[in-house]
């Protein structure tokens, strides 16, 4: 299968394809360029993979929730790429596929992203719902003190908490029993497993069906990147 992968809810920018079981991967830094920089990472994977746009199967997309404005423009272009050809777009819930890009053997795992401006969005796995894909959609907003609080309920010392540039989490943590781990590992290819197990289910004429998991309301100066 030929998946083309997009993941931009936060911090980072990447995009993936895998062609015949090989995965190709670009990344960027420039997370808040989001509409100057996916296209171009797009062309940059397709070329290095060898691979026609004709030949996808399917469009992945980390569907959030995340950055209301990264996630916007992800998705449009998604939605774009996956419309002009005639191929489904796939929905990959964030928060799962950031979790199981830890690769924990036991106990909880707790992804977190920022929301708004001392808020963040929270919500905890076990290692064999993660595994399996039997995912649940229970997830959680609070402060950073809700975090912690809810890493250190989570049974067997405490969960691993995962997410990028927690700073105002990360002090909080000893003591609680929880340990954390920068998710650096989570990326567009971090989407491709689940993406094969949902395409199955996908549907090209469903596109319009098809949006951002934003979690909240945008409200003008409210924080939301």
């Amino acid at each position: 299968m030929n998946i083309l992968a997009i993941e931009c809810t936060h911090a980072a920018l990447s995009v993936a394809v895998i062609n015949a079981g090989v995965v190709t991967e670009a990344r960027s830094a420039d997370w808040k360029k989001a509409a100057e920089t996916l296209v171009p990472l797009i062309e940059q994977v397709m070329a290095e993979s060898a691979l026609d746009l004709k030949q996808l199967d399917c469009i992945a997309i980390s569907s959030g929730p995340g950055s209301f404005t990264a996630l916007r423009i992800g998705m449009a272009i998604a939605k774009g790429v996956a419309y002009g050809l005639g191929i489904p777009l796939v929905p990959v819930p964030t928060m799962p596929a950031m979790a199981a890009s830890v690769n924990a053997k036991t106990g909880k795992v707790m992804a977190v992203i920022p929301s708004r401006k001392g808020e963040y969005y929270y919500a905890d796995y076990l290692p064999e719902e993660l595994s399996s894909g039997a995912w649940h959609d229970e997830i959680n907003r609070g402060s950073a003190a809700d975090v912690v609080a809810a890493a250190a309920s989570s049974g067997n010392g405490g969960a691993v908490v995962a997410g990028r540039q927690l700073d105002e989490i990360i002090p909080l943590l000893p003591g609680s029993g929880a340990v954390y781990r920068e998710a650096d590992l989570f990326s567009a290819s971090s989407l491709l497993p689940a993406a094969e197990r949902l395409f199955a289910g996908s549907d090209a004429a469903e596109l319009n069906a098809v949006t951002p998991d934003y979690r909240q309301l945008f409200t003008p100066n409210s924080g939301n990147g």
